[in-house]
């Protein structure tokens, strides 16, 4: 396993960092901690996760993915690169959710008691909150920051204007400043390379990406029709969103045109599909996952696979119409 500055701060991740979202639900707890064994004897540090977790469920269930990582995390806790994310509803109250300087405070104090830790690494806003004024949001994580409960802070699924203001208003009032965003990014979703990479190439930003095997559409497994069942695309509260990202007929033709060009070059499309990820510079960290410790292979593969240049030049080519969303639609 490589490791990777964390954009521009001294923090060192792992090329790859294990997701945790199907914990404690799709993926039972024994399985849950076979997974974050296997990947960390394979050199995978960074351990992402949410309060909400695990993806699919309801109010009843969330917290358990962090309840799941704390468990497994005694006698580990200083292998382990990890990071967590809140803004998400946790309670049935409107202030139970969003950026708050109440909620922030109340759902990093939860997080911890899950997580079986008194710190964190990274803190991230798992969404923009846009009813929050950004200044309250960012005075409670400097707050967290100097109290020594978060190392750094990130966010995710954050749109480049809005991380852009965030950044200004953080250097303008000296407060602690983002120092990574999670965004979604993969050959079939390609627009983070318009508008936020440049972002954060130019703000020293490190990037860390899920999705990058399309919720599984890129392993190849699928059938355009009924969605599979058992997998994100039928999983509870989020087979709608998962279905809305990437279900479609185009999409389908699109994996089946990679799935023979991968076959051309002999590489398997997983490891191809994560790699053509890794090789983009601005990626600090591309976040994996898996519902049995033994879909691990080929995706823990991509860490040293270096792709043929004119293999990547033909993905580029194949997906460049994924850069620009619904507009080509």
């Amino acid at each position: 396993m490589q490791y990777n500055r964390l954009g521009s701060t001294g923090l060192s991740v792992s090329r790859l960092g294990i997701g945790t979202m199907t914990f404690g639900l799709q993926t039972d707890e024994v399985t849950s901690r076979a997974i974050l064994d296997r990947v960390l004897d394979a050199g995978v540090t960074f351990v992402d996760t949410a309060d909400v977790y695990p993806i699919g469920g309801t109010l009843d269930t969330v917290g358990r993915t962090e309840e799941i990582v704390g468990r497994w995390l005694p006698g580990k806790r200083d292998q382990v690169i990890l990071a967590t994310k809140a803004v998400g509803k946790m309670g049935p109250q409107p202030w139970q959710q969003g950026a708050s300087r109440k909620h922030l405070i109340d759902a990093l104090d939860a997080s911890l008691r899950r997580l079986n830790t008194d710190y964190v690494d990274l803190y991230q806003l798992h969404s923009d909150d846009a009813q929050t004024p950004i200044d309250e949001t960012l005075e409670a994580l400097d707050s967290l920051v100097r109290a020594g409960k978060v190392r750094y802070i990130g966010v995710s699924n954050f749109l480049a204007y809005r991380l852009a203001l965030a950044l200004g208003r953080a250097d303008l009032r000296n407060l602690t400043r983002f120092v990574s965003v999670q965004p979604r990014y993969s050959l079939l979703f390609r627009e983070i390379e318009r508008e936020l990479l440049p972002l954060s190439e130019e703000q020293g930003l490190g990037v860390v990406v899920y999705n990058p095997l399309a919720g599984g559409l890129l392993s190849g497994k699928h059938r355009y029709g009924a969605p599979t069942e058992g997998t994100r695309f039928t999983l509870g509260s989020v087979a709608e969103r998962y279905q809305e990202r990437y279900w479609r007929e185009r999409e389908f033709a699109t994996v089946a045109a990679l799935k023979d060009l991968a076959a051309e070059y002999g590489v398997d499309l997983v490891s191809a599909s994560i790699a053509w990820v890794l090789a983009n510079p601005r990626v600090s960290t591309a976040l994996i996952g898996a519902s049995r410790p033994e879909q691990l292979e080929q995706t823990l593969a991509a860490a040293t696979l270096r792709l043929d240049p004119a293999f990547k030049a033909r993905l580029d080519e194949l997906t460049h119409e994924y850069r620009f969303g619904d507009a080509v639609r």
